[in-house]
């Protein structure tokens, strides 16, 4: 059997690790981890047993879960290949932007070591993903913005770097609203009492929620003016 298809439990908590501490800046714990891959605590206790006996976590004093550098290379491999799978299915299968990351999660497994490199020169070598996440091993994964829409004061323009991914229902509004990257946004205003975000993408005024907007990730003013 495929190597791939053996290890599709470890990678998805390798893959769900890199995200959490590397993509959102979290630092990751087994509550967290098992809140983001909608499992039980005892079930993320075992695994973790199992990712560190195979020297791909550890875990310290503090209850941190970090990967190894072994890890870390298994992680890169499944998001590098899901978020290529991302790439096909956006660009060349025409699959609605807002499915791509569920399909996707389907399609990482089967991507092998031969397959990789013809998927990445037929798709003409993208480092991002269509939700703006760079694409390890493909585009310089370490300069990620962590500011957020929540995060920005009232009149300043910023452009879209990322939005989060895993949430399908999410990314329909998103996608009905415009809300994409490389698009810039305009913050209108910023109620927190009432925990609402206003913001104008070509004029047009979107209302969301305060823990809505801390899922769009976002680049100074200077940013906005370059090219998306």
């Amino acid at each position: 059997m495929p190597k791939q298809v053996v290890n599709v439990a470890s990678d998805d908590y390798l893959s769900a690790i890199y995200r959490l501490n590397h993509d959102e800046g979290e630092s990751v714990i087994a509550v967290r981890l098992a809140d983001r891959l909608g499992v039980t605590p005892p079930s993320v206790a075992g695994m973790l047993k199992r990712l560190q006996r195979d020297s791909l976590v550890s875990i310290n004093r503090r209850k941190m879960i970090e990967l190894t550098p072994e890890g870390l290379r298994r992680a890169e491999e499944m998001v590098r290949r899901h978020r290529l799978a991302e790439c096909l299915l956006t660009t060349v299968l025409n699959v609605p932007w807002w499915r791509a990351y569920e399909e996707a999660h389907l399609l990482e497994h089967g991507i092998s070591d031969v397959t990789e490199p013809h998927l990445i020169e037929t798709l003409g070598n993208p480092d991002r993903s269509p939700f703006g996440y760079p694409i390890p091993g493909l585009a310089n994964a370490g300069d990620l913005s962590m500011t957020t829409l929540a995060d920005v004061p009232e009149g300043e323009t910023v452009a879209i770097e990322r939005v989060f991914e895993e949430d399908e229902q999410l990314l329909q509004f998103f996608d009905a609203e415009g809300i994409r990257p490389g698009q810039v946004a305009k913050l209108e205003s910023s109620e927190p009492y009432r925990g609402t975000v206003t913001i104008a993408i070509e004029d047009h005024e979107i209302v969301m929620g305060t823990q809505v907007a801390s899922r769009v990730w976002v680049r100074d003013g200077k940013a906005a003016s370059a090219p998306a």
